[in-house]
């Protein structure tokens, strides 16, 4: 091997480094704004500073606003608010600038754990370091320096070395079973959707110990060493944590047995290995305008599903390392089952490729591969295609930080906000500052963050049809003055809607903010 073969590795990994140093910087710079799981989980941990219990989410009740309401937020994991939440105490910052050193800090332990997992899995250094160099260019990398996402950047920062552990052991030992049991607890701690993972990686675990016998008590007993520890460490999270709230299982909304529940899973290998369905701006789960209509979007799913089941067979057909391919294809069998039957029996979860990430991952270097040997054409057309992935990526990237720095504001969370304009967040500061039993509403959870001296509501937006459930927004009571902070579209209907839904005040003012909100305001009691 030639000496610039041998250090073409290095170059990559350098630009790697490069190109998250110089995000990560921009981060810091300016923190991200945050996405609305992640908000909810802010709320949570301001209300245990105020010293509300662990995972308690306190806010004004619905049946008397003047009283608070508790729910134990077991809707997702803890990890998105805790990790930022530590350093903010250990370094004094504010809960921006934390959640942005929480994603520096993921993306580099992300990156290097998968290096080292497909170093391990069987992989030359030049073809990990060029999946590294994929991963990083993919819209879903560049996500959390726009929005912090929460668990998806925790669970980033988890899962290659959770891999690399998977292929680690070939043996039973006291050392299996503390990985077993720490991996469960460490990965529902970064992101609750960690279960099916961990579910796959004990399942190829399990095979893996025994693949040399056929002998069914050494299955057993290779089981034993398995289970056991997943057992406890399920059990664990069940007894502190999911039994104490509702979580996207907790009720089925009936059956949908459409082509897409079936399709959107077996696509996922290229809808989120790269950035396909980030690309098309969702093709079901639309997150920017709508560029290919519903019939469009179910051909081309289908189409993806057949090509991804196309691409697993070759690069199980020619990676020469069998532990790879085991566990691509157990991963994938284990993701279609466990997300398919999700979106069969219609329980909260999108359809979104973020949900396979992991897939995605797994499948970039046997792709790699698979194409580092096919013929001249094929290699040209595959780089072609990371190339445009890479192209419109980094153009998400550089169009969205530029709105970040330019077009959104900052207030004393140090968080990003989209949803309000400057003069509106000064004027709600000074009411906040000059109050301290005022009860302020929102339409977007990350605003009541900028709340520290009273409490705030937080309801769902109104579309212009307001086909809403009526007991969602209804709070009764009086708390002293009520400040409804809407966008200036509102006038109308939509705020007479509002105003209804808090039967405990009269005589409501508005004042306009800006050109683009409004405040209501009301003290006196009905």
């Amino acid at each position: 091997m030639s000496a610039s073969s041998a250090s073409s590795h290095k170059i990559i990994l350098y630009i790697v480094f490069a190109l998250v140093t110089v995000m990560g910087i921009l981060l810091l710079v300016n923190p991200a704004g945050v996405y609305p799981d992640a908000a909810w989980g802010f709320q949570v941990w301001r209300g245990m500073q105020k010293g509300h219990g662990f995972n308690i989410l306190t806010l004004p009740g619905q049946w008397d606003i003047a009283q608070n309401g508790e729910e134990f937020k077991s809707w997702w994991s803890p990890g998105q608010y805790l990790v930022p939440g530590i350093f903010q105490k250990l370094f004094g910052l504010d809960l921006g600038h934390a959640s942005s050193l929480t994603v520096v800090i993921c993306q580099y332990l992300g990156l290097a754990g998968l290096y080292q997992f497909f170093k391990k899995a069987g992989f030359s250094k030049t073809i990990s370091a060029l999946a590294i160099l994929v991963i990083a260019l993919q819209q879903s990398f560049f996500t959390p320096y726009i929005f912090y996402n929460g668990g998806e950047v925790l669970l980033f920062a988890f899962i290659g070395w959770f891999l690399y552990g998977c292929l680690h052991f070939n043996k039973p030992s006291i050392a299996l079973a503390v990985f077993v049991l720490l991996a469960g607890w460490i990965g529902f701690f970064a992101k609750s959707s960690f279960m099916w993972m961990y579910a796959a990686g004990l399942i190829y675990m399990w095979i893996q110990l025994s693949r040399h016998t056929t002998h069914i008590k050494h299955w057993l007993v290779n089981g034993f060493w398995v289970g056991v520890p997943a057992v406890i460490s399920l059990a664990v999270i069940y007894v502190t944590y999911l039994s104490k709230g509702l979580n996207p299982s907790s009720q089925s909304l009936g059956l949908d047995s459409t082509i897409k529940v079936f399709a959107f899973p077996l696509a996922s290998p290229l809808l989120a290995g790269f950035s396909l369905d980030d690309l098309a701006n969702g093709l079901i789960e639309h997150n920017g305008n709508v560029i290919f209509n519903p019939v469009q979007a179910i051909i081309i799913i289908a189409l993806l599903a057949v090509l991804s089941i196309v691409l697993i067979c070759a690069i199980c057909k020619r990676v020469p390392d069998n532990r790879y391919s085991t566990m691509l294809v157990i991963f994938y069998i284990v993701s279609v089952f466990f997300l398919g039957s999700s979106f069969f029996r219609k329980l909260d979860i999108s359809f979104e490729a973020r949900h396979f990430r992991i897939i995605g991952l797994l499948i970039i270097p046997g792709t790699i591969y698979v194409f580092s040997r096919a013929a001249k054409a094929y290699r040209y057309a595959f780089g072609a295609v990371v190339g445009v992935v890479a192209l419109f990526s980094l153009k998400f990237y550089v169009l969205s930080y530029i709105g970040l720095k330019t077009e959104t504001v900052y207030g004393t969370s140090g968080i990003a906000q989209q949803f309000i304009d400057k003069e509106s967040l000064d004027y709600i500061r000074m009411l906040d500052n000059h109050n301290k039993n005022a009860v302020f509403v929102f339409f977007s959870p990350d605003l009541g963050l900028e709340i520290n001296h009273n409490r705030s509501i937080t309801l769902e937006p109104l579309n212009s049809d307001i086909s809403i459930n009526v007991d969602d927004y209804i709070h009764k009571g009086h708390a002293g003055p009520l400040y409804i902070l809407m966008p200036h579209k509102y006038i109308g209907i939509r705020a007479s809607v509002i105003l209804k839904s808090f039967p405990g005040y009269k005589g409501f003012s508005l004042k306009e903010l800006s050109d683009n909100y409004v405040l209501y305001f009301a003290t006196e009691a009905r």
